[in-house]
């Protein structure tokens, strides 16, 4: 058990540990507001830009002539997986939910013959994609120097994607990142980058538009700046996430430093009864030996 010295030293470190929880909630709470106010406003742009590109690949999908960002490699044999995750931790079972998923989904690949390559974004998934698929890691974008993400952040990570297309080294590039829905909640998610992959409702009414030059020209122009908001939407997505699962983790974190603090408190206090009972038992056995 225990002595008084051993339990006072200890509740004032988890006091301490409490006070650091407790700053670092209420920092991702600031940073959430500004995360998730940018991707807030990035998913309009987003949805635009999909319904008009959707609308523009469905003339022109079949098309031999069509670009070979959207026509594809006309192969699925090489699958690229972007695993897009923080560059710090503490933030609860965001990094590892993302990972997961993309684990399963490398795991279907590989049971059906498929080749898988993976390419990391943010340290913590390269972390934990390298215990199991080293040898599957081709790339790294590190993001730890960015204190604000940008668009040209996600132009370079376009950039590389379809460079290394144009190379031949993939036939199939996904995207895995966690969508955020609340502070309680974010959602992994997975979003087939190359070929473009266009979510369209059949259903909804869309606006007929005569395009000047043709489709295919415009989708030349165009599907590398939608792979490239693709990819920011993924990114700010991602950051929203990260501050409010790290908001989540470290009030949970604060809050069971409390109740540490309350139980150790109570345990020092009997300790400290108990010895302060024996104390006067031997006083009092002494005086009557007398």
């Amino acid at each position: 058990m225990p002595n008084l010295k051993d339990l006072k030293m200890r509740i004032e470190s988890v006091k301490s540990t409490r006070k650091i929880t407790k700053a670092m909630q209420m920092v991702a709470a600031a940073k959430l507001r500004r995360a998730q106010e940018a991707a807030e406003n990035a998913r309009p742009y987003a949805e635009r830009m999909n319904v008009v590109m959707g609308n523009l690949a469905g003339a022109s999908a079949d098309s031999p002539t069509a670009p070979k960002l959207l026509a594809g490699s006309g192969n699925d044999a090489v699958h690229l997986l972007v695993v897009a995750t923080s560059e710090r931790g503490l933030c609860g079972g965001f990094n590892s939910s993302i990972v997961k998923l993309a684990r399963a989904h490398a795991e279907e690949l590989l049971a059906n013959g498929k080749t898988v390559k993976i390419l990391t974004v943010g340290k913590k998934g390269r972390e934990q994609m390298k215990r199991d698929y080293e040898d599957k890691m081709i790339a790294h974008v590190d993001l730890s120097a960015v204190k604000r993400l940008g668009y040209n952040n996600a132009h370079d990570i376009a950039a590389d994607l379809m460079q290394r297309f144009s190379d031949g080294e993939f036939d199939v590039a996904t995207v895995f990142f966690n969508h955020f829905q609340s502070v309680m909640s974010q959602i992994p998610t997975t979003q087939q980058l190359i070929p473009a992959k266009f979510d369209v409702d059949d259903d909804a009414e869309s606006p007929f538009y005569e395009y000047e030059p043709g489709e295919e020209e415009i989708l030349t122009d165009l599907l590398p700046r939608s792979l490239t908001t693709q990819i920011f939407t993924a990114l700010l997505e991602n950051g929203a996430s990260e501050q409010g699962a790290r908001m989540s983790a470290m009030d949970n974190a604060t809050r069971n430093a409390g109740e540490m603090i309350d139980k150790l408190t109570i345990q020092y206090n009997r300790s400290r009864q108990a010895a302060i009972t024996n104390e006067l038992i031997e006083i009092i056995s002494g005086a009557e030996a007398l």
